[in-house]
């Protein structure tokens, strides 16, 4: 898979920046003025823009502009099709492309945010890709119409051709594209009613299929540039190490090396003509390390601080109604019964199949990086930063990435490194890959947490009180302090609030307590896939159901008393059930278990059949409902949720990551296993998009998977197992 990049296309890209760069083109500026202009767009430009999200070649193919990034969800097909389904575009013809960030800048952010996270690529963009669609159509219209002399009132594009209608005059997108680029774009623009969608909505294949199956896909480890370097990296192990002093001598002139860099005061790096050859003489490279305050730090001292977190007295409100802790100190003395549970979930690592990585062009006077990223503008900045350089004078060109799951957002550390290690060897394109090793001795990583919940039950089973405490580490608190509240990290209670568009609990307690005790252990927390839906899930969903054993009712029924003011929740909730046939007695020997939430604007649950065999665990059946208000495309919401169940039953079953004298035990998938393919379930994906918002698909079914099947093999053994992963404990 190697490969040149396309010059031309990026030459494009940059030289349109450049003819662009006095318009005022802000995102949220009057249209007249806005994006959509296609005004001078074509300067210069070896392709015809319409505006910035289309551009229509004369053979009348589409190439569509898409900020977001690719990194399996099908995000470039879906954005893709939202625009074609406003342009009234052959989709068959369709092919889309990434503009740059600095691009972006320079054209005053005319896409929105690079950001690819949280399950927003779809629903953060939707309506302005959708205008951008909308109006280039409107544009494409008027030059025909205005070269027939006739009003665009009586023109109609359908599947890249306009119509005139009164006089049957056809002509193709391709033949006035030209013009169009000159048009005014519309002062309003009208969106298509989603009943009304021809393209959008539709189980579309996907636009990279060919690509990933041929093997022509690029990912950033496949870069080739002429003249390229290739460098391997190695930082102190020890979480706040550092680099004591390196014998550079000893490996300068092992095959192939051309130098020994000190990155920064963590990391060493080895650049050589192959990335074998600098990470064998990085290997035989004699380092000291400084390892810092944590060398002794351990996963058993971490666990210990969190568990005096479950009965302090400092903790933050998430959620709060009536009076809890009154309630419970009543209930302890009356209530017909009290139910106690500590639960607690590990460390995790992203462990994308592609290991981090970065291709550098330094200059005195420009700094290009080629990165698979989540997060475009953030690699801008880390660029500019790292190289000393102004940001006009900085680029990222981004690459599809071979998984992201959170670890390529906010965390730029890699492309730093490449840039500082760019900057030694001016004018020499540099690539750098991290080692397996390297990628899991250095993450960012899912935190751990620990909950205790108290809920009482009166006599006839109704929960009247529940307390959940949660303890454990701020993510907001390590990657992006501007967003704490007063010391709060809102983050923390997703799923669990009171009411709010993003996520919210699905029950209504009459007194109710959710609260955090932060303990920040000293081990760099990051948004991983699911992000912290993942263990709330766990920890109410865990929870009902020992509510519900309690009380002695069946977990479906249980759950529909409390969720009566939340009819969605419950909606979802009641077509997994249905889906796996609960209420109906399952296959001898098997159990059947039920979870759902909602998060990232999405309502979720899953019901999970499984049996336990001689203490072997299988998962025969997963059955999953999603709500995600509107659908872009059904077959990618399938294989998300599918994908979702691949990464959550991984980190049910092996997910864990300890740590032992200040640095991570697991170094690669030897001991950082993951679900095999023999070992996944069928999942069956129901999507029952009520319409009227927005919700994201990526992450929200991944909290489930783990709720449902702990659910599951406690029906089906009587054990309730509340930590994770299930390879540590004994299932017989």
């Amino acid at each position: 898979m190697n490969y040149v990049p396309t010059v031309s296309r990026r030459n494009f890209l940059v030289g349109s920046a450049a003819t662009l760069g006095g318009l005022s083109l802000g995102f949220h500026v009057p249209l007249d003025n806005g994006p959509f202009a296609g005004e001078a767009l074509a300067q210069g430009a070896a392709k015809p823009e319409v505006n910035a999200w289309v551009v229509v070649k004369p053979d009348d193919t589409v190439i569509i502009r898409v900020a977001r990034s690719e990194m399996g969800q099908g995000t470039l097909t879906g954005l893709a099709q939202l625009v074609a389904e406003e342009l009234e575009c052959d989709w068959s013809k369709v092919t889309t492309e990434y503009p740059t960030p600095g691009q972006n800048l320079a054209r005053d952010r005319v896409w929105g945010s690079f950001s690819t996270g949280g399950s927003r690529g779809i629903r953060d963009s939707n309506e302005y890709v959708r205008k951008g669609g909308a109006a280039a159509r409107e544009m494409l219209i008027a030059a025909a119409a205005a070269e027939w002399k006739v009003p665009a009132s009586e023109c109609k594009a359908s599947n890249s051709v306009i119509t005139h209608q009164a006089s049957g005059r056809t002509t193709t997108f391709g033949k006035v594209a030209d013009a169009a680029a000159k048009m005014n774009p519309p002062s309003e623009i009208k969106l298509k009613d989603p009943k009304d969608w021809k393209i959008a909505g539709k189980p579309l294949p996907r636009l990279d299929t060919v690509e990933k199956l041929t093997g022509r896909q690029v990912y950033g480890a496949d870069l080739k540039l002429p003249g390229m370097l290739n460098a391997a990296v190695k930082a102190c192990p020890v979480f706040g190490g550092k680099v004591a002093s390196f014998d550079a001598s000893a490996v300068e002139k092992m095959p192939g090396v051309r130098k020994v860099v000190k990155v920064d005061d963590t990391a060493v790096a080895v650049v050589a003509d192959t990335w074998w050859r600098a990470k064998t003489a990085l290997d035989a490279l004699p380092i000291t390390w400084d390892n810092g305050p944590n060398k002794d730090l351990t996963s058993a001292a971490i666990a210990e601080t969190l568990k005096a977190g479950l009965d302090a007295k400092d903790a933050f409100v998430g959620n709060t109604r009536g009076d809890a802790k009154g309630a419970l100190a009543g209930a302890l003395a009356g209530a017909a019964k009290v139910v106690t549970a500590t639960y607690a979930f590990p460390y995790q690592n992203h462990a994308t199949m592609e290991p981090m990585n970065a291709t550098a062009i330094y200059t005195a006077d420009k700094c290009e990086v080629w990165v698979p990223t989540q997060n475009g503008e953030g690699s801008l900045a880390a660029v500019s930063e790292a190289s000393g350089l102004p940001i006009q004078q900085c680029d990222v060109y981004k690459i599809n990435l071979g998984g992201g799951f959170g670890r390529r957002g906010n965390f730029q550390d890699y492309v730093r490194q490449v840039v500082s290690i760019a900057k030694t060897m001016p004018g020499t394109p540099v690539k750098l890959i991290w080692s397996r090793e390297e990628d899991m001795l250095h993450g960012a990583y899912h935190p751990t947490t620990q909950a205790k919940l108290t809920g009482a039950l009166d006599a006839q089973g109704n929960v009247t009180a529940l307390h959940m405490r949660i303890s454990g580490q701020s993510i907001l608190a390590a990657v992006r302090p501007e967003g704490m509240q007063g010391g709060m990290d809102p983050a923390v209670f997703q799923g669990l609030t009171e009411k709010s568009p993003e996520g919210h609990l699905g029950y209504t307690v009459p007194n109710l307590l959710i609260d955090h005790a932060m303990r920040n252990p000293p081990i760099p927390p990051g948004f991983w896939r699911g992000v912290n839906l993942n263990q709330n899930a766990v920890y109410v969903e865990c929870f009902i159901d020992e509510m519900a054993s309690a009380a002695g009712v069946d977990p479906l029924v249980f759950r529909r008393k409390l969720m009566a003011n939340h009819p969605k929740h419950l909606a979802v909730l009641e077509a997994a059930a249905k889906g796996i046939g609960w209420g109906t007695p399952p296959e001898k020997g098997r159990a059947r278990g039920l979870a759902q939430i909602m998060g990232f604007g999405s309502y979720v649950a899953a019901a999970a059949e499984v049996s336990v065999d001689g203490g072997q665990l299988t998962i025969h059946r997963i059955v999953a409902a999603t709500d995600p208000g509107h659908m872009v495309n059904p077959a990618q919401i399938e294989r998300q949720v599918e994908g979702s169940f691949v990464y959550g039953l991984s980190a049910c079953l092996y997910g864990e990551c300890t740590v032992k004298g200040g640095r991570m035990e697991q170094e690669n998938f030897d001991t950082y296993e993951v679900m095999r393919m023999a070992q996944m379930p069928k999942v069956e994906t129901i999507i029952i998009p009520s319409g009227g918002f927005w919700g994201g698909v990526g992450e929200p079914t991944i909290a489930v998977a783990a709720p449902a099947v702990l659910n599951a093999i406690a029906a089906a053994t009587g054990k309730r197992f509340r930590t994770l992963p299930l390879k540590n404990h004994e299932l017989a």
